[in-house]
């Protein structure tokens, strides 16, 4: 161990406010110094220029403008402490850290003794190595040197006498290393740091052992890994050179949010790579990549251990990122492997193994990665071969099979064929995810070229059932070879398609999957029907009416026998997602099918695609059997891509509830049987089925989860609609920021990737939130491209929808004219009966348009069709603007009791900005609204509660975070429940009401 007090310059600390802010106010530094990463050249010192650091890294100009008081927040009664533990993962920033606090310190000197695994067995090292580095410090020669059983006395004599009454930085990197009476003694003087005089202490340890019983009463903040912005802005950072998209890409997804790891590949990677121009190498983070970031935290092992950390991650290999490896499995292995048997009893279980629940499990990925990827070829291999010895002799079939193919060097075509024929057997238990490792093993068993890409194009297509987007691309990027049978090709066509519709441009995966039809067509005709609705979903989503009948014409050719062979049955077909709006696909046979024919097995695509068809070319009289017949057949379904054809279906008749259920059975099937990949689209489903009920709240919290997930199984496009979906309900709860977040983010990925779709919900979006806040000519000016009609105007399926929107917006901005030319066009889309809400719409539209002698009949049909159809949200609008109206003609009664019905609906479903209209037109009635009273304060949980009273003391939120010991995401998500539930805008309005809930009692 050592002890220095000067440390290297190291890179600026992205997305790392929190941790900045909370080493801040234990340093007790001037507040500015936490918003710069950089060190003492620029940290706040007298007449240093905050606006000049701010300017240096792009995390710290985003809030330059925000007053940082961090320390003051420390100072809070209970929350002062001169003590802070930062636990996290290899590579997360640990070291940075302390780094930061040791340059940033400079009211006095600074010890720091970084630890080390070689020393942990010395007795009293750690306080040694802490009595070396006070050395030069007066009077510290005076304390001597620890004697057994008095080292915490001894320590916290040293830190007394090396403060001497002035302030002090300790500073121990990677604490859980020292010695366990250093290691006690560390804790005993940091619980009783008071006595020592100003000392402020930094720890950092591994996140395993933040809850040892030496540091578990500090104060602790764990270390996360880097949010993609922040990611991103450390690459562009570390890059001495332009990054291109795909190669940016393949880094963040590589590092995974670890800083470290992000550095190492980049410094791997040379300009030509990084820009494009040649391809990246394979594997990105190689062993010797993988041993820059974690290989110091694996130094120091007995050879017992390290071999037994290699078996538990060959273990894990099957299985990445299943619970863990057996425990019986590896002790059993560990019989035939080296040292590892004895080495439990001998050494104890290395610090970065935890087993819980019968299972060994790395406390870090990133560490398994290392020991499997730095360990010798010929180790490795005799680790899988031991653990396939135990795996065969207790019959675990296509696992012990891929342990047996790992333990193997070379070409081995019997085992190859061996674990193909494993994997394509579905009467052999395993998940996709293994069944498509052995797929790729197969392929680098296989010498031959065809038979390699068969293998490749099979692994492609078990890691995208998986949701292993990102697999699945490099799979069948290798997937290459000019004499693979057609079949063959048009599999991987297949996967690359999907691929496209799901993360990439819409029209090329329209294309690319035209062209997997036609291949299959001969050999795999059902797979390639699938292939051309995937086509004809790729289209809807470009909002290309003509292009979508050509996929459906073209898979309408595909000639699928009766009978189809079980294993085609059995292969989840990714064909089409019930995407938003009214519905998607399309297609139509010139005859409807008989009356009660029943919708089985192999029909559904067919039938599907006639409802679908006869819907695009307008002829509804065939379209509704077929389509009728295809939500009948949910109920007997339980594969989610089938069952999402049925929600679709379901949502163009018009049957939202159905499709609500059939929604809720398609994420049910997705969770329980798989693929996993179809989650998303399954609350993509039911969050648009439950946004045309009016059910807000429930779209709200779908999409939420569906975003998530999409996020998870890099599915950008899927999320670009939840993204929509979330800001159309943000859209009536008057949150202006997250409309435009959502709208944004949707926005952004719809532009890039061509999704009109998208595109479209989201500005209608944006149009409904102004619509809300009272500015009608700013919504009528951007709904008016949405609903016009042609190659310029919005989707040819949402401009229906949008439409009572744009006519509202145009009449109250005084252009009645441009809204009369669009009520007949939407008069022919309420007779159709896809949305139980038009016919109330137009009555509602009419009556905005029509003269005053008939507007009043119009409003009260209007509410007659509503009080059919349900719904209080578009029932409340259609109350306000007869209430406006009936106002302006002084019936005032009636007008009071109409924006009174209005403001409790607005206010039972969260339309929060709808009912300030509401009770503001009530008030130019006369009448006079409740406001919210500070009771309501009580429908707060309690964490939104303590965020509350913060934020209304003037707290920022990172300064709220630092408070609670939570991230200052956290903090602003509760802040925004918190708005949303007390009806209030500003934090001013939020301070008022907290000070008049204290003046009436309200607990807080």
């Amino acid at each position: 161990m050592t002890g220095r007090t000067n440390v290297r310059q190291s890179p600026p600390l992205h997305g790392r406010d929190a941790e900045l802010a909370a080493l801040t106010a234990v340093l007790d530094l001037p507040g500015a110094t936490a918003r710069d990463g950089r060190g003492p050249d620029s940290a706040a010192r007298p007449g240093a220029d905050p606006a000049a650091r701010a300017g240096a890294d792009p995390a710290a100009r985003a809030g330059a403008d925000i007053p940082f008081r961090a320390a003051d927040i420390a100072r809070r009664p209970g929350a002062s402490t001169p003590v802070l533990v930062l636990s996290g993962d290899p590579g997360l920033g640990r070291t940075a850290l302390a780094e930061w606090a040791v340059r940033s310190f400079d009211a006095g000197p600074v010890l720091y003794v970084r630890a080390s695994r070689a020393e942990s067995g010395l007795p009293r090292s750690g306080a040694h190595a802490l009595r070396c580095a006070a050395g030069g410090l007066p009077g510290t020669g005076a304390v001597g040197v620890p004697e057994p059983g008095t080292t915490p006395q001894w320590l916290l004599r040293l830190l007394t006498v090396a403060a001497a009454g002035s302030p002090l930085l300790v500073c121990v990197d990677d604490a859980h290393l020292w010695d366990p009476p250093s290691r006690a003694a560390l804790g005993f003087a940091a619980r009783r740091l008071h006595a020592a005089g100003p000392v402020r202490l930094v720890l950092t340890v591994a996140r395993q052992h933040a809850a040892d019983p030496d540091f578990a009463a500090l104060p602790h903040l764990p270390l996360a890994p880097l949010d993609p912005a922040s990611a991103d802005a450390l690459l562009d950072d570390t890059s001495t050179g332009p990054v291109d998209p795909a190669v940016r890409r393949e880094l963040l997804e590589e590092a995974e949010g670890n800083p470290a790891l992000l550095r190492a590949l980049v410094d791997r990677l040379s300009p030509a790579e990084l820009s494009g121009e040649r391809g990246l190498p394979g594997p990105l983070a190689d062993a010797e990549t993988l041993r820059t970031v974690a290989g110091a935290h694996l130094s120091g092992l007995t050879a017992g251990a390290a071999d037994l950390l290699l078996l538990v991650a060959a273990a894990h290999e099957h299985d990445p990122e299943g619970g863990g490896a057996d425990i019986e499995l590896v002790l059993g292995a560990a019989a035939r492997f080296g040292r590892a048997q004895d080495a439990p009893a001998r050494d104890g279980i290395p610090d970065v193994l935890v087993m819980s629940d019968g299972r060994f499990r790395f406390t870090s990925p990133v560490l398994r990665r290392a020991v499997h990827a730095c360990a010798r070829p010929d180790r490795r291999r005799a680790a899988h071969g031991a653990l396939a010895h135990v795996l065969e002799r207790e019959g675990h079939g296509l696992v012990a099979l891929l342990h047996r193919a790992w333990s193997v060097a070379g070409y081995a075509p019997p085992i190859a064929g061996r674990l193909s024929a494993a994997a394509s057997d579905p009467s052999v238990p395993a998940s996709r995810r293994q069944r498509s490792a052995a797929y790729a093993r197969a392929a680098e068993l296989t010498a031959d070229g065809p038979e390699r890409v068969g293998h490749l194009t099979a692994a492609a297509e078990q890691a995208l059932l998986a949701g292993r987007a990102r697999e699945a691309r490099h799979l069948v990027g290798r997937a290459r070879h000019t004499a693979a049978p057609a079949v063959v090709r048009g599999r991987s066509a297949w996967v690359r398609g999907i691929l496209a519709l799901r993360d990439g441009p819409a029209d090329d995966a329209g294309e690319t999957l035209l062209l997997a039809r036609s291949l299959l067509a001969p050999d795999d005709p059902a797979r390639a029907l699938l292939a051309g609705l995937a086509a004809a979903e790729a289209a809807w989503a470009t909002g290309d009416a003509v292009a979508c009948l050509r996929a459906l014409n073209a898979a309408d050719r595909t000639v699928v026998p009766v009978r189809v062979p079980a294993v085609v049955e059995r292969a989840p077909a990714p064909a089409g997602a019930a995407l938003a709006t009214v519905a998607h696909r399309t297609a139509v046979r010139p005859d409807a099918p008989a009356q009660g024919a029943r919708a089985a097995g192999p029909s559904l695509p067919r039938d599907y695609l006639n409802g679908m068809r006869a819907m695009l070319e307008r002829d509804f009289v065939r379209a509704v059997p077929w389509l009728r017949r295809v939500v009948e057949h949910a109920w007997e379904e339980d594969a989610p891509e089938r069952l999402l054809w049925s929600g679709a279906a379901a949502l163009l008749l018009g049957e939202v509830p159905a499709a609500c259920r059939i929604g809720a059975r398609t994420l049910a099937a997705a969770r329980s049987v798989g693929p996993t990949a179809s989650v998303p689209r399954a609350l993509e489903l039911l969050a648009y089925a439950e946004l045309r009920t009016g059910r807000h709240a429930r779209a709200r919290a779908h999409a939420e989860e569906g975003l998530r997930t999409a996020h998870l199984y890099g599915q950008s496009n899927v999320a670009a609609h939840h993204h929509a979906v979330l800001a159309l309900t943000a859209s009536i709860a008057d949150e202006p920021d997250l409309v435009a977040h959502h709208a944004a983010a949707a926005l952004a990925t719809a532009r890039r990737h061509g999704l009109l779709q998208a595109a479209t919900l989201a500005e209608w979006a944006l149009a409904r939130a102004e619509l809300g806040r009272g500015r009608p000519s700013e919504a009528a000016a951007r709904l008016g491209p949405l609903v016009r009609p042609g190659p310029d105007g919005g989707h040819f399926a949402v401009r229906m929808l949008a439409m009572p929107c744009y006519v509202e917006a145009a009449v109250l901005a005084g252009q009645r004219d441009h809204a009369s030319a669009v009520v007949d066009e939407f008069a022919l889309w309420a007779r159709f009966g896809a949305d139980t809400q038009a016919p109330a719409q137009l009555a509602r539209c009419r009556a905005l348009v029509a003269d005053a002698d008939r507007a009043d009949a119009l409003y009260e049909s209007a509410l007659v069709l509503h009080a059919r159809a349900g719904g209080d949200f578009e029932q409340a609008r259609t109350r306000l603007l007869y209430g406006k109206w009936l106002r302006r003609r002084r019936r005032l009664r009636e007008a009071r009791a109409c924006l009174r019905d209005a403001l409790v609906a607005f206010e039972r479903c969260g339309a929060r900005i709808w009912a300030d209209q509401a009770r503001a037109e009530l008030r130019a009635n006369g009448a006079a609204p409740a406001a919210p009273s500070a009771g309501e304060l009580e429908g707060l949980t309690p964490q939104q509660l303590r965020i509350a009273r913060c934020v209304a003391e003037g707290a920022t939120n990172r300064e709220v975070a630092l408070y609670l010991s939570v991230s200052p995401r956290t903090v602003d998500y509760h802040l925004r429940k918190v708005f949303a539930v007390l009806g209030v805008r500003s934090r001013v309005e939020l301070s008022r009401m907290v000070e008049q809930a204290e003046k009436n009692g309200a607990q807080l």
